[in-house]
């Protein structure tokens, strides 16, 4: 069976044309997503920018005839909040992603999805894991079926892989396991292992793929279990040889735990679990690395700043506007670093 995980170019190709075809999908939501991803590929941007425009001029003269008519748009609310941010100032003022280097991190400037809502991950609360809420938003919303970039049964097991709706790493989808079993967003360890190990065999296909995972008050966003998947040429800074945790000599300034061995990194994760400590995974083929932080809301966040998840934490930053894309420095994301991963320091 020829699926997206044969090769690189095969995902690509199922990445792009999934998103030609969510062009033509009605309302605003596929718009949304379709734009935030092409602005993130530079070639993506060039190959659908004269049909985003046609759609974003066929959208903006529907939503301004029901509002201007008193009538409901008949949208998600929280598209229809995107939409008008994005009307207010224009699509022509987003721009493709940028991105540069303050080593060792990296930095990207990613204005659209500073209009993202929050989710679960504005809650503030004790606890790493709360009941599936099929009221609540999850990933076996109707509308979400089109956002699918393929489904079928993986190393055993039923997956979806959905397009992350603003992403900020390349080829950025979210793979759901068993999404009909309506799973909270809580580890447990046979899917700890399943990750490990396809991460691990997918790898021989795909080079450089891994896995990022928020647990619960660590800025997951959904309650519905999901891992978020991506592609890199380049190692994310966590993953650099002079981290003391790859065996370096320099020490990560937030608690990072590298595991060789699926059950040694399991342990961990129950123990985090069994004190209700929140933490970010990252998964790369024969390693996971454990990183376990404050909880969100826990620390007052820099000006600068919004959401530490598992990208953050891995040595990623995303700015929302030019001058702090532009000013901030290494320094910066050091202490950041440092102050929401300080207490748990081994």
């Amino acid at each position: 069976m020829i699926t997206p995980f044969d090769s690189p170019g095969r995902l690509q190709d199922s990445f792009a044309s999934g998103l030609e075809e969510l062009l033509n999908a009605p309302g605003l939501g596929a718009y949304i997503l379709v734009l935030a991803n092409a602005l993130f590929d530079e070639k993506l941007a060039k190959r659908l920018q004269p049909a985003l425009e046609q759609r974003y001029l066929a959208h903006l003269a529907r939503i301004r005839e029901r509002l201007g008519s008193g009538r409901e748009t008949g949208e998600a609310p929280d598209d229809l909040l995107v939409f008008l941010k994005l009307a207010a100032i224009g699509p022509d003022a987003l721009g493709v992603t940028e991105r540069r280097a303050i080593a060792p991190w990296e930095i990207q400037f990613n204005l659209l999805r500073s209009f993202r809502p929050q989710r679960m991950s504005a809650r503030v609360g004790g606890g790493i894991q709360i009941p599936f809420n099929p009221d609540g938003f999850h990933f076996n919303k109707p509308f979400l079926r089109k956002e699918t970039i393929w489904a079928g049964e993986l190393a055993g097991r039923p997956v979806d892989l959905l397009y992350n709706k603003f992403p900020f790493v390349d080829l950025h989808g979210l793979l759901v396991p068993d999404r009909q079993a309506e799973q909270p967003q809580f580890l447990a360890q046979d899917w700890h292992e399943y990750i490990w190990c396809i991460t691990r065999d997918l790898s021989r296909t795909l080079p450089g793929l891994g896995f990022g995972y928020n647990s619960y008050g660590a800025h997951a966003s959904v309650n519905h279990l999901h891992f978020q998947m991506f592609l890199r040429d380049a190692p994310l800074p966590v993953a650099c040889d002079h981290w003391h945790h790859n065996g370096g000599h320099e020490p990560y300034p937030a608690c990072c735990l590298r595991f060789d061995d699926p059950e040694a990194a399991w342990r961990h994760i129950d123990q985090l679990h069994q004190k209700a400590q929140p933490y970010n995974l990252v998964y790369l083929p024969g390693r996971v690395y454990c990183l376990s932080r404050a909880r969100q809301g826990e620390i007052e966040p820099a000006a600068w700043r919004s959401g530490f998840a598992w990208y953050e934490m891995a040595g990623g930053l995303i700015a929302f506007n030019r001058e702090d894309y532009e000013g901030l420095d290494a320094g910066q994301m050091q202490e950041e670093l440092r102050r929401i991963g300080w207490k748990n320091k081994p």
